[in-house]
């Protein structure tokens, strides 16, 4: 008897690993295989699949050697930034399939089958999981929630982001601002040669931290400084997890990649706590002294129906989307004004006779500064923050005329739409804030081409406090300089979770009284 069972619990374990080697293989081999099929038969290809890592080994060859060195001055950055689907897109057309592991991602550019991603048959389409690493550097909050959830949390979230609640944050944007300024002045002043070389990115970054923890937290600097630091120290971690094939449960071997992300989370969250228990002690006012709400006093406000965990993981994307795309944002405009003088000169002549020499800008006048804003969009439009963004079908789904079955990622390359001749025109690879002359839906030749801040219901929700924060800093930096590239800056776009300066953006201040 007990050699029966002996003998039927071997078989039992030998059909338990059958089972499990004839799953891996219908997942590693046969299902990308059918779904290769799938696609060729509608004419769409792409570079083949490799049992296990996909296209993954190809895709990481092209990006390293990209950005292996330094690209000349120019704005055709494609190439550079996402080089496989330029390799790619020039073998197998503009929509083509490629391989993440065994996951499958369609990548589409075509702006009116975006439009049906975004937002005609937007509820066939969400937003894709993110990476482990990635949701735990960003926080599980609106940048990752997804249904009644998320339209809760940004129910509760919005009227920070009103543009009349923005304005009436000028004056604390302004401050901080000044303060960045009147320190590279006493540079200047103790520097022989009357002007100072700045590290703009890493100034902006400061700035943008600043003024985060005291427009959306109604807190000094000091409170999120320790937060913005650990994020840092992610962000690296992540940016060496996308170089790697995504394996199912290996976050949590406690590796020592892995250790160093849970005592920097638990870092960030400890922090947060702290600084919610704070703001509680001091009544959690919703409201700061110049009646302007701030996201965690509205938060706090609504804490019967959200968790003090979810308030700390909205903080938490707050302070890394807020901080990433302002800086991003002010740095490539700031390199690009540097290489375009005559645009910087239109530009401070536009402040100059709007604002004055001195004034600090207020809530009226920004609508009066279109040289600024139209600069701002060419460099949202040529350096978007976000180069790529995914969905995932929720359904078998008919699109631009393509069958895609349940499950299938949806790749939209954003640096390719802005960059493209056939909606922009032949200077699509050059700087020409006129083109948004007559305002960002008649600027290219279809409305979808312009999507820095993506489309649809899940649009960022930030871009006002973004776009108000670019004006202001650009507008006092203007009245008080000018700037060109300093000697040493080398053009090396490249992505570390979002679009920016490889090796830095240093630039050559000159105090315009010196002038």
């Amino acid at each position: 008897m007990d050699e029966v069972w002996q003998w039927l619990k071997l078989v039992g374990i030998c059909l338990m690993l059958l089972m499990t080697v004839l799953k891996m293989v219908v997942l590693l081999w046969w299902r990308p295989r059918k779904i290769e099929e799938h696609f060729s038969r509608q004419g769409i290809r792409g570079p083949p699949y490799h049992f296990f890592i996909g296209n993954v080994k190809e895709l990481v060859g092209m990006m390293l050697k990209a950005s292996s060195q330094p690209m000349p001055f120019s704005h055709n950055i494609l190439p550079r930034v996402l080089s496989f689907y330029h390799h790619w897109k020039k073998i197998y057309g503009a929509t083509f399939i490629v391989w993440f592991g065994p996951t499958v991602r369609l990548t589409v550019s075509d702006p009116d089958i975006i439009r049906e991603i975004f937002t005609s048959k937007s509820e066939l389409y969400e937003k894709n999981e993110a990476h482990p690493l990635i949701k735990q550097l960003e926080g599980d909050g609106l940048l990752s929630l997804k249904g009644e959830k998320w339209a809760h949390h940004r129910k509760i979230i919005s009227p920070t982001f009103h543009m009349e609640n923005l304005k009436l944050l000028v004056p604390v944007v302004a401050q901080s601002v000044i303060e960045m300024v009147e320190k590279w002045s006493a540079l200047i002043k103790r520097s022989k040669s009357g002007e100072i070389e700045i590290e703009v990115c890493e100034w902006f970054q400061s700035l943008t931290e600043d003024v985060i923890t005291r427009t959306a937290f109604g807190s000094s600097y000091e409170d999120g400084k320790a937060i913005f630091g650990l994020q840092a120290q992610q962000m690296v971690l992540v940016a060496e997890a996308f170089q790697k094939v995504f394996i199912p449960g290996y976050r949590f071997l406690p590796t020592k990649r892995n250790i160093s992300c849970w005592k920097l989370d638990r870092g960030i969250k400890k922090s947060l706590k702290k600084l919610i228990e704070r703001r509680r002690s001091n009544c959690g006012n919703k409201m700061q002294g110049n009646g302007a709400k701030d996201l965690l006093g509205l938060l706090m406000e609504a804490s019967n129906d959200i968790s003090v965990d979810d308030i700390i993981e909205e903080c938490k994307s707050f302070f890394f989307a807020g901080k990433q795309t302002t800086s991003n944002l002010l740095t490539w405009t700031a390199v690009l004004l540097a290489m375009h003088p005559q645009w910087q000169v239109q530009a401070r002549e536009e402040v100059l006779r709007v604002c004055g020499l001195r004034d600090i800008p207020n809530k009226d006048n920004f609508v009066k500064l279109k040289t600024l804003s139209m600069i701002l969009n060419e460099s949202l439009r040529l350096y978007p923050p976000t180069v790529a963004t995914i969905r995932r079908t929720k359904v078998d789904a008919e699109l631009g005329g393509y069958m895609i079955p349940h499950g299938t990622e949806l790749l939209i390359p954003i640096l390719a739409v802005h960059h493209d001749k056939a909606i922009w025109g032949n200077d699509a690879n050059e700087f020409n804030p006129a083109r948004f002359s007559g305002g960002v839906a008649r600027a290219a030749k279809h409305p979808i081409g312009f999507i820095p801040f993506g489309l649809g219901v899940r649009t960022c929700i930030g871009q006002n406090l973004a776009i108000l924060q670019a004006k202001l800093a650009l507008s006092i930096i203007l009245q008080r300089f000018s700037f060109k590239l300093a000697p040493t800056y080398q053009h090396a776009p490249t992505v570390l979770m979002l679009l920016y300066p490889q090796y830095g953006a240093p630039v050559i201040f000159q105090p315009l009284s010196q002038i």
